[in-house]
């Protein structure tokens, strides 16, 4: 008899296009996804995957078969959805985070998620959104918060939240009282986000002007660095006002008033189409609205500054 295991196996093995993705996705070991597989194959009387040059490809009737295997994953996780209980909701979820909601909002999404699913883990990677983006896309991870929304096929996206991007400074700078030019500061070194992010490059090329003399633009990956150097004295951080609000209330940054705009980060949650995405869009719509709520208590502290 046919069970969902076999079949959702099978359908991992064609959408990764090897025993070791399926494994991976599945946590289990190969020779477990390859007995999985002889077994579905002995049940159904055909032969099912080509296993040529380690790629593992679907024959003309293992075609057919991922049609009603998409079919059956789906409806089982619509099923487990709407009747089941749900501490059935349970599994790994792999999560790539945008370090800029790791100091936002993110221990209130894990906290929501334990209470909500308690059978369900989150495995979590913090890094920026184009490895993120390439790492969804070849399905290592389930769910990405990233600057968004990621136009590649087959990916659907759901707004977070906007977060405003701001000039930032220690008040040893002397740049907090009165409005303050593009040249004053120019005059500093600026510390934004890493290299090859679109924030990068918008700040880049917000400076990149005749009138501006050449900038220092300092990167890092870790937005926690870019603080600690601007609180430091080390430069002006040009990052979202979201993730320095205890600085900026104990009064070791300033938010400074210049009309130099950039236009703000939006965030997407984003995730791969897929037959068993019921638990992927769950948290999805959980972490949106914690985002949102989140944004409408920060907005009021972060005007008083």
């Amino acid at each position: 008899m046919l069970d969902f295991r076999s079949i959702e196996t099978f359908l991992w093995v064609v959408k990764l296009g090897s025993f070791r993705g399926a494994a991976a996705r599945l946590n289990t070991t190969q020779p477990a996804i390859s007995q999985r597989i002889a077994q579905l194959e002995r049940e159904m009387g055909v032969k099912l995957l080509n296993r040529d040059h380690r790629v593992a490809s679907p024959t003309p009737s293992g075609r057919q078969m991922m049609v009603y295997a998409e079919k059956l994953i789906g409806l089982r996780a619509a099923m487990m959805a709407e009747i089941g209980d749900r501490s059935a909701m349970r599994g790994v979820m792999r999560l790539g985070v945008a370090e800029t909601i790791v100091h936002t909002w993110l221990p209130r999404l894990v906290k929501s998620v334990n209470e909500i699913y308690p059978n369900l883990s989150l495995e979590i990677e913090v890094d920026i959104t184009p490895n993120l983006t390439a790492r969804l896309l070849a399905q290592e991870i389930e769910l990405a918060f990233v600057v968004g929304p990621l136009s590649a096929s087959g990916v659907h996206n759901r707004t977070l939240a906007d977060y405003p991007i701001g000039f930032l400074a220690s008040p040893s700078l002397g740049l907090g009282h009165g409005p303050v030019t593009p040249a004053d500061l120019a005059r500093f070194p600026i510390i934004t986000f890493p290299r090859k992010t679109r924030p990068y490059e918008v700040v880049r090329e917000v400076f990149d002007r005749p009138d501006l003399p050449p900038i220092r633009l300092h990167a890092s990956a870790s937005l926690a660095t870019v603080i600690h150097m601007a609180v430091e004295g080390l430069g002006i951080a040009v990052i979202p006002d979201a993730i320095v609000e205890n600085e900026l209330a104990d009064g070791r940054l300033q938010l400074l008033d210049t009309d130099l705009e950039i236009a703000p980060l939006t965030f997407t949650a984003s995730w791969l189409a897929s037959p068993d995405v019921i638990a992927v869009e769950r948290v999805a719509e959980l972490a949106c609205q914690i985002a949102q709520s989140s944004l409408a208590v920060d907005a009021p502290a972060l005007a008083r500054h």
